[in-house]
């Protein structure tokens, strides 16, 4: 009680400076201390100041500390050069073309530290037709960096010497009251960018803080611009979207502000079927619910899941025409991922896994003879397996398929002889289990599905 009684008192005498056109933030109102910051974010900001060189942790780290979030990562700005900053630090090396950045090590811990940018003039820009610009990387000063950053919550800056927080932008206080909001002119900023429309939406779920009225409303009118986005940039934003931890509620945003046509093939048409639907929101969920827990995910097996009912569509209608399932499934695949890949750049590390996992589905439904045994043997049989399951769940397949697989995997060689059906037959005997402790049809997906790579 005392110490929260000393913590008003101080915050309530504490007072905000002017420097410049910043405003200084000290640690007695924003109570974020030294010890919150990375070993190597400080050994960076220690090193380069005592170099005579600025220098400030920055960007996400800043508002997540504000918002007792932790950080994923800590950013590091200076005035220094890229190659100021290689000369102090000896483990460390520059990367980049378009902009230069250094990375610093320190053990396991890799600090990435960027010399200011400046704010490129409109007049003076290089932009395409839509005004989306093609050339940012002109180093500038610290105020020139906050200018040219995208949302008032990400231009704080943060020097752990001191424990101030330098804000020339008010995102101290939209942070304080959970607000998203963009630096400038919407209209201007989306157009030089299109896919802070999607950091907008991916940000303001992942925080669960509000996006800015004037912030959200030119985004409807704008989102064909995403059309001209580069591939590699869209996968990049949509996958930051999908392992954000909050991947259910940037997806419901992404539908709220019609901005989800044209990320993945027909999503919004399968977003529209009610059994589409609840498989996805499934995976996704699953998707969250192992990043709370600090496991690993598979991307793959995660873009398995959000293709699979196109590829079943397609599947379903070559096999209606006399296709045999199987190269029909191979049909289906290609089809659907060659038409991905024109607007979003899965790259082909991951499709060997989506096939896999795909393949499998039609494997589980042999359940005589050796074929089971066979797919035991398979690498990735869990993730094929958890695949099932949320089939399973979401009323895709009879639950009795999951349960049937769940229990001859683990069973011992006579009951597996028992369970196994006769050459030919297409019902599963009937038989008694032992109760589970899971209810039947809930997704047993905490084991290695999506570690699966």
């Amino acid at each position: 009680m005392i110490k929260k009684f000393l913590k008003r008192v101080f915050r309530r005498s504490a007072k905000v400076k002017t420097l410049g056109n910043a405003q200084v933030i000290p640690f007695a109102l924003h109570g974020v201390p030294r010890e919150q910051i990375s070993y190597g974010a400080k050994r960076v900001t220690d090193g380069l100041q005592a170099a005579g060189f600025k220098a400030f942790v920055v960007g996400g780290a800043v508002r997540d500390l504000l918002l007792d979030k932790i950080p994923k990562d800590f950013d590091v700005a200076t005035d220094a050069t890229p190659e100021e900053v290689k000369r102090v630090f000896r483990r460390s090396r520059i990367i980049g073309r378009r902009f230069r950045l250094v990375h610093v090590m320190f053990g396991e811990e890799l600090v990435e530290v960027a010399t200011f940018r400046c704010m490129i003039d409109t007049e003076d820009a290089q932009t395409d037709a839509h005004g989306r610009l093609l050339r940012d990387n002109e180093f500038g000063d610290q105020e020139q960096d906050a200018a040219r950053r995208d949302f008032t919550a990400n231009a704080l800056f943060y020097d752990p010497t001191t424990q101030e927080i330098y804000d020339y932008h008010q995102g101290y206080q939209d942070t304080r009251n959970g607000v998203l909001r963009i630096i400038g002119d919407p209209l201007v900023r989306y157009r030089e960018d299109p896919v802070r429309m999607l950091r907008a939406v991916r940000l303001s779920a992942k925080l669960g803080i509000a996006l800015d009225p004037v912030t959200a409303a030119p985004i409807a009118q704008l989102k064909s611009l995403l059309d001209n986005v580069p591939e590699a940039r869209m996968l990049d934003e949509v996958l930051k979207m999908l392992l954000s931890g909050r991947s259910v509620e940037c997806i419901q945003q992404l539908r709220k502000m019609e901005l989800h046509h044209g990320l993945l093939p027909l999503l919004d048409v399968i977003m529209e079927q009610p059994m589409g639907e609840k498989f996805i929101m499934l995976a996704l969920k699953n998707t969250d619910e192992r990043l709370s827990q600090e496991k690993s995910v598979s991307p793959a097996f995660l873009f398995a899941c959000l293709l699979w009912h196109e590829v079943l569509s397609v599947w379903n209608g070559l096999v209606a025409k006399g296709e045999r399932p199987l190269g029909a499934m191979h049909i289906a695949m290609d089809e659907v991922l060659a038409r991905q890949k024109k607007k979003l750049a899965i790259p082909h590390r991951h499709d060997a896994v989506m096939k896999e996992i795909w393949l499998m589905q039609q494997r589980f439904d042999q359940r005589a003879g050796q074929r089971p045994y066979r797919l035991l043997e398979q690498p990735r049989f869990r993730a094929g397996f958890d695949f099932l399951l949320l089939r399973c769940a979401s009323n895709e397949v009879d639950n009795d398929l999951g349960l049937w697989w769940d229990e001859f995997q683990d069973a011992s060689e006579a009951r597996r002889q028992e369970m196994l059906q006769p050459e030919g037959a297409g019902v599963a005997k009937k038989r008694r289990r032992k109760p589970r402790k899971k209810p039947a049809g809930e997704p047993a997906l905490a084991a290695s599905g999506q570690d699966a790579e």
